[in-house]
C-alpha cells in the first residue's frame, strides 16, 4: 500500500510495506518505537523540506518581491529551524525564547520578525541586540517601550499589526482577525498609530501586518481581510499572516498551497496595488503533516466504551483537550478498523482523550499506535502534567533515524529546584 492509499494526514512518502507495517522516511514505525521508546514525535525530514520548497516556488511564480516566514510557534525546535533556514525560509518568533532558538537554528537575524502582544523590555532589547530585521508593533504601549529601547540608535524597522475585522471558520481560540481580539490595532485605531509611527525618529514604519487565525480551510476570508486593510494607506510591505489549514483526517480537504498563494497575491495586487513586497507566515502548513506521534498501548478496558489507554496524552498533544481537535489513529503494524474505541491518555483527567471515536484493529496491550499530523503544536505545547517527562523528537530520512531533542528524564524534572543551602 502506498501513501496515496493512506490518509493524507500522514507525511509525504509514508507507506505500508508488504507486511502492513507503517514506514516513515524509510524507517519502520514499530522499530522506531522499540529503539527510541514512546511517546515519541517522529519527523519526516523530506516532508519538511518539500513543503518549504512548495511554498517558495508558489510565491516565486506569482510575486516579484516576497518572503515566506516560518511561524515558528508551531514547532519551536532547533532542528526544525535549521532545516527551514536551509530551505531559504525566513522566520517569525513570538517570544525571546523562540528568538534564541531561531538564532541557534541558523536564521540570519535580519530575516527574523519579532511578534507578540505583550513583549517585555528585555525581549525588545534582546531583539535589538540580536539585529532582528523587523519588529511587529502590536499596541500603543509598545511604541513608547520600543522607542526607549532604540534611543539614539539607528531606527528600528517595524510593521504595524492591524485587526481587519475578518475571521475564518475556525475555533475561537485560534481566531485572531475579529474586531474584538487581543492582537493588533483595530481598524479605527490603526490610523492614529500609523501617524504616530511616521512621526517617530526611532521607529521606521515599513508596512502593515495582519493575521486572521489558523486552520482555515477556505480562501475567501483571506481575500476579504486583504481588501479590508487597503483603506489604511499605501505601504511598500504587507505581511499577510498565515492560517492555511491542514488535513488532520482523511475527510479534511485543505486548499492547495498554490491556490492559497494565488488567492493572497492576486488579491493584494488588485486591492493594495502592484509591486508590493508580500510576506506570508505559514506555520502549521509547513510542519503539521511532517510528523506523527507513536504511543504504546498500556491497557484495554471495556465498559460502556472500549478505552485504549496509551503512555502519553495531554502532556504531548494538548490540542484535543484545548480545542476539541480531531485526529486519526491506527495500530502501526495492523492498519484498519474493527473495534470502535476511545484512544485515551495516561493523565488524571477524564478529558484526557486523544481521539474520542476511532476504529482500531483489535487493540492489544503492547501495540504501537500512531497519530498523524502532530508536527504543529504538539512539541510546542508539551508539558509535564502528572510529572510526565516530555517526549523526544526523532528525525527520519532515507532509512536513518536520529534524535534531535532527547527525552526528558526524572532528573530533568527537578533540574530547576533550589534546595536549602544552594547558592
Amino acid at each position: 500500500m502506498t501513501r496515496s492509499q493512506l490518509s493524507q494526514a500522514y507525511p509525504l512518502a509514508s507507506r505500508l510495506d508488504e507486511d502492513g507495517r507503517l514506514q516513515l522516511g524509510g524507517c519502520d514505525a514499530v522499530e522506531l518505537a522499540r529503539e527510541f521508546g514512546t511517546p515519541a514525535y517522529i519527523v519526516v525530514e523530506d516532508d519538511l523540506r518539500a513543503r518549504a520548497q512548495t511554498f517558495v516556488e508558489a510565491f516565486k511564480a506569482r510575486a516579484k518581491s516576497f518572503d515566506v516566514l516560518f511561524a515558528s510557534k508551531a514547532f519551536p525546535c532547533t532542528a526544525v529551524y535549521r532545516v527551514l533556514a536551509q530551505e531559504g525560509i525566513a522566520c517569525d518568533v513570538a517570544s525571546g525564547g523562540e528568538l534564541a532558538l531561531a538564532l541557534r537554528g541558523g536564521f540570519e537575524p535580519s530575516r527574523i520578525y519579532m511578534h507578540g502582544n505583550a513583549k517585555s523590555v528585555d525581549e525588545l532589547r534582546f531583539a535589538r541586540e540580536a539585529g532582528v530585521g523587523h519588529i511587529v508593533i502590536d499596541n500603543a504601549d509598545e511604541i513608547e517601550r520600543l522607542e526607549a529601547v532604540v534611543g539614539d540608535g539607528d531606527p528600528q524597522p517595524v510593521l504595524l499589526r492591524v485587526t481587519p475585522g475578518v475571521s475564518g471558520d475556525t475555533h475561537a481560540a485560534i481566531s485572531t482577525g475579529q474586531a474584538d481580539s487581543k492582537f493588533g490595532f483595530s481598524m479605527l485605531d490603526a490610523p492614529d498609530a500609523i501617524a504616530r509611527l511616521r512621526d517617530s525618529a526611532a521607529l521606521d514604519l515599513v508596512g502593515l501586518h495582519m493575521h486572521i487565525g489558523s486552520q482555515i480551510l477556505e480562501l475567501d476570508p483571506f481575500r476579504r481581510a486583504i481588501e479590508a486593510i487597503a483603506p489604511l494607506g499605501d505601504f511598500p510591505v504587507y505581511n499577510l499572516g498565515g492560517g492555511l489549514g491542514v488535513a488532520y483526517t482523511s475527510e479534511q480537504e485543505p486548499p492547495r498551497i498554490a491556490d492559497y498563494v494565488a488567492a493572497k497575491v492576486d488579491t493584494a495586487e488588485h486591492a493594495l496595488g502592484p509591486g508590493k513586497r508580500i510576506l506570508d507566515e505559514p506555520g502549521r502548513a509547513l510542519v503539521a503533516n511532517s510528523t506523527v506521534t507513536l504511543y504504546t498501548v498500556q491497557s484495554v478496558k471495556r465498559n460502556v466504551s472500549t478505552w485504549v489507554a496509551v503512555d502519553g496524552g495531554m502532556s504531548d498533544n494538548l490540542r484535543p483537550m484545548l480545542y476539541g481537535s480531531v485526529y486519526e489513529a491506527q495500530i502501526a503494524d495492523r492498519f484498519g478498523g474493527g473495534t470502535p474505541s476511545r484512544l485515551t491518555g495516561k493523565h488524571c483527567e477524564s478529558g484526557d482523550v486523544i481521539v474520542r471515536d476511532v476504529e482500531l484493529a483489535d487493540p492489544r496491550v503492547g501495540d504501537v499506535v500512531v497519530t498523524p499530523a502532530t508536527g504543529a503544536y504538539g512539541h510546542a505545547m508539551a508539558n509535564n502534567y502528572n510529572g510526565v517527562p516530555r517526549p523526544p523528537v526523532i528525525f527520519v530520512a532515507h532509512g536513518d533515524a536520529r534524535v534531535v531533542v532527547r527525552r526528558e528524564t526524572y532528573q530533568d524534572l527537578a533540574a530547576r529546584d533550589v534546595e536549602p543551602g544552594d547558592g
